[in-house]
C-alpha cells in the first residue's frame, strides 16, 4: 500500500512551490485549493448551496462566483466563514478521497494531499505522514503583501485566521524551512522522502 503524505503550511509560506517539487519527482499531488474551485463551479451541488446561503449578489455576470467579494464577506465574519466552510468542505473532502483512493488502487507508491487547512479542518486521519512548509512571520507577511496586493491589515487578518505555523510544526512528522533557496527546500524534501522510503538515495523514485 502506498504512503499518503499531507502537505500543509500557512498562507504565503511557499507550499505550492513544494507541491511542484513532488510533481517534478513524479509523485501525484491532489490539490485541495483546485478541488475547492471545482466544487463551486456553476451546476455543482456546493455552488447551489453557496448561492442560496449568500445570495445572488456574490455572482459575476457569467453566474460564476465573485471570489474576491465572497472572500471579503467571510474573512471579516467568522460566522459566515463557518457557514461557507460547512458547505464547501464536505464536497472537497469527498472528491479528494475519491482521487486519493484511485491513485492508491493504481499502485502509486506515494500520493500527496496538498491541504492548506489540514490541521484546522482536522483531516490528519486522511494521511499517513504530514509535512509542514514554513517561513519566518516577517517573510510570510512580505510575500503575502506582494502576491495578493492586500493592505497590511487585510494580510494580517488572513494570517491570523489560520492556526499559527509554530503550532503546526509541533504536530507535523517533518518540516521544510522555506526561508532559503528553492534548491535548499528541494534538498530537505528529498531527505524526508528518502527517510520514509519513498525515494532511493540517488533521488530516483
Amino acid at each position: 500500500m502506498g504512503i499518503v503524505i499531507g502537505l500543509t503550511g500557512s498562507i504565503a509560506t511557499g507550499k505550492s512551490t513544494v507541491a511542484s517539487m513532488f510533481m517534478d519527482l513524479g509523485i501525484p499531488v491532489i490539490d485541495a485549493d483546485r478541488i475547492a474551485r471545482e466544487v463551486v463551479e456553476p451546476g455543482e451541488e456546493a455552488y447551489k448551496k453557496v448561492v442560496e446561503t449568500f445570495g445572488e449578489e456574490i455572482l459575476l455576470e457569467d453566474r460564476s462566483l465573485n471570489r474576491p467579494k465572497l472572500g471579503r464577506i467571510v474573512f471579516s465574519d467568522e460566522e459566515k466563514r463557518n457557514q461557507l466552510n460547512s458547505i464547501v468542505h464536505p464536497a472537497i473532502r469527498k472528491r479528494m478521497l475519491e482521487k486519493r483512493d484511485a491513485y492508491l488502487k493504481k499502485g502509486e507508491r506515494c500520493v500527496v494531499l496538498d491541504i492548506p487547512l489540514l490541521f484546522e479542518s482536522k483531516l490528519e486521519h486522511f494521511v499517513d505522514k504530514i509535512i509542514v512548509v514554513y517561513v519566518d512571520e516577517n517573510v510570510q507577511l512580505k510575500r503575502l503583501l506582494e502576491r495578493n496586493q492586500l493592505t497590511k491589515e487585510e494580510a494580517l487578518q488572513r494570517i491570523r485566521s489560520q492556526m499559527p505555523v509554530k503550532d503546526k510544526l509541533e504536530l507535523a512528522d517533518a518540516a521544510i524551512d522555506n526561508n532559503g533557496t528553492i534548491e535548499h527546500s528541494f534538498k530537505q524534501l528529498k531527505e524526508i522522502l528518502q527517510k520514509w522510503d519513498v525515494l532511493e538515495e540517488d533521488g530516483a523514485s
